[in-house]
């Protein structure tokens, strides 16, 4: 162990996950095997999760990606706005192409499977929380696919952008450049009016209720 790593403090970190055993099991390993991580709170749904990562403002918050109330990425939709200091590792059982590439649009930094060891668990929440990005073996290859707009490359669905329509994509990319509703009617040949009524239908289908949260929307989502 390095000296830095003996004078840190330990990594602060919220377990997010419905089956109660599994984060009691999480819990018991991550604070028998290290003293680098230190777990100050849990969550079983989306509700509880908000408000606990509010409660106890964690560095790390380990993320289940499927839960019956929205899952991870309706967690990092409704915290990141008011906490974006604190960096989300999703922590699943699913190995699939579009729940790994939803939740990093969604803002994690990383997508491990419950496959991993305990000391790779401590490694990956120690690394995000330095900054880093950590995926498990395989899966960093559907997030370059996603984003490196490489000829040949699988488009991935997001559901909540498949919402919008392609004028509505237009606009939302627009007004997060930080165009004005008249500069946006200039550019795409609407009125102001018409612009109005495609945010207000775009805000409607986000969920989000103002143009800074449509902004980070959008960029999560590589829009802009």
């Amino acid at each position: 162990m390095t000296e830095n790593q003996q004078t840190r403090e330990p990594v602060k970190v919220f377990l997010v996950d419905d089956h109660a055993l599994f984060r009691a099991g999480v819990r018991t390993e991550l604070d028998s095997i290290t003293d680098d991580v230190r777990v100050v709170g849990e969550a079983g749904s989306v509700a509880e999760a908000v408000a606990g990562i509010a409660r106890t403002k964690p560095q790390v918050v380990l993320l289940d990606v499927h839960m019956p109330d929205g899952g991870g990425a309706e967690v990092l939709r409704r915290v990141r706005p008011e906490l974006p200091d604190v960096v989300f590792l999703a922590l699943s059982v699913s190995d699939a192409a579009e729940d790994v590439i939803a939740v990093i649009r969604a803002g994690a930094r990383g997508y491990v499977t419950k496959t991993i060891s305990s000391k790779e668990l401590v490694r990956a929440v120690v690394r995000v929380s330095d900054g880093d990005a950590v995926f498990s073996p395989r899966l960093a290859g559907f997030v370059l696919d996603a984003f490196a707009d490489r000829p040949g490359s699988a488009p991935i669905s997001d559901p909540d952008l498949d919402l919008l329509t392609p004028r509505e994509r237009d606009v939302l990319r627009l007004l997060a450049r930080g165009y004005a509703y008249k500069e946006i009617a200039s550019e795409l040949f609407i009125s102001v009016k018409t612009v109005e009524t495609h945010v207000s239908s775009v805000l409607r289908k986000t969920q989000l209720s103002n143009r800074y949260e449509l902004s980070r929307w959008a960029s999560d989502r590589r829009l802009v």
